[in-house]
């Protein structure tokens, strides 16, 4: 049109699309931060298991007097823990008795004595006390040490090593026959090495030489047995103090404690098969358990009290007669609260 001007080509304003609405994305919860949530709760859940495992079972586990009337030596430094694995056969089936070759014997006498020291420094020592100690038994003249129990209970038993040894006990723990077995069942078997086989029909072991595992039947009857070993009843303590020391390294093994069945079974295995002190504590038994694998390390003392006759003949018959100034300065030892000195009665293999 004239007097119009002139658009330019592609000059005329160009559309532009209409922007959608720009939405804030709700924020979502990282993958990562549940990951952390649930292993919080596993830590938890398994710091709960690996405490509340052990106090329930101690909570179960049957407590005596064992506290003996009239004086007492004075404390020593540290802890001691008298050690009795019983003889009694009550809380056996006829089934179990057969099984593991037990007898049907009537009573309750302690087939086994220990003290175990702990020093507030220093290597903890394991002492054996021979079951056919011919010692004073307070009220019942000399007699064997095994046989206070039967007279009168831990409390009479436990008058009697004191006296006899000038030691006050600190704590009490007895455990029978069954509760070794199911303690070594719950391990999965000891491993033992032996330079000679052992076959005796009266714990009913049969055993080759070599290394093997031992089941809780066999390693019930390598503690038990002594009549076909040469050295009596000395041997037998020797086993039983190896015994010991071996449950202990392989109970504390991480793979153990951290294997919620093993770690379950085992404190089930001490609930129902051990006889507790009413005094004594768990961190008592905690404190036994670490020492007793510092012994099996090589990190402790274990040893027998002195003996001048492992087979005199006595009113109670075939008995262990101690050798008393060497007894007394062993005892002497432990009273200082320094354990160092005890290097003199460890013999050397």
């Amino acid at each position: 049109m004239p007097g119009s001007p002139r658009l330019k080509p592609n000059s005329y304003p160009v559309p532009q699309p209409r922007q959608a609405p720009v939405s804030t994305p709700k924020p979502r919860k990282p993958k990562r931060s549940k990951i952390i949530s649930l292993l919080t709760v596993l830590v938890i859940g398994w710091i709960v298991f690996m405490i509340g495992t052990p106090i329930y079972a101690w909570s179960q586990t049957n407590a005596i007097a064992v506290a003996p009337a009239g004086d007492r030596p004075p404390e020593q430094p540290g802890t001691t823990i008298l050690l009795v694995g019983s003889d009694a056969r009550n809380n056996l089936s006829k089934a179990q008795r057969k099984k593991l070759g037990t007898g049907s014997t009537k009573g309750k006498r302690t087939d086994t004595m220990l003290i175990l020291y702990i020093p507030p420094q220093g290597k903890p020592a394991l002492v054996s006390l021979p079951r056919d100690s011919y010692v004073p038994i307070p009220g019942n003249g000399k007699n064997k040490l095994n046989a206070a129990y039967a007279f009168g209970g831990a409390p009479l038993l436990v008058q009697s090593v004191e006296q006899n040894t000038g030691l006050r006990i600190d704590g009490y723990l007895e455990i029978g026959f069954l509760g070794i077995y199911e303690t070594v069942e719950a391990l999965g078997g000891i491993d033992v090495c032996l330079k000679k086989p052992i076959k005796d029909r009266y714990s009913r072991l049969d055993l080759p030489a070599g290394c093997q595992t031992l089941n809780g039947k066999n390693a019930l009857g390598y503690v038990r047995m002594r009549k076909v070993d040469p050295r009596g009843d000395i041997g037998r303590m020797e086993r039983q103090r190896e015994m010991i020391g071996k449950i202990a390294k392989k109970a504390t093994r991480p793979e153990n404690l951290l294997n919620p069945v093993v770690y379950w079974n085992l404190n089930m295995a001490a609930s129902n098969n051990l006889t507790k002190g009413e005094d004594t504590a768990l961190s008592d038994i905690a404190s036994a358990a670490l020492s007793f694998r510092k012994i099996a390390t090589g990190d402790g003392y274990t040893l027998v009290v002195p003996i001048a006759d492992a087979n005199a003949r006595t009113n109670a018959g075939s008995s262990v007669i101690w050798n008393k100034k060497k007894a007394a300065k062993l005892f002497e030892i432990i009273k200082s609260g320094d354990t160092t000195g005890l290097r003199e009665f460890v013999k050397v293999k």
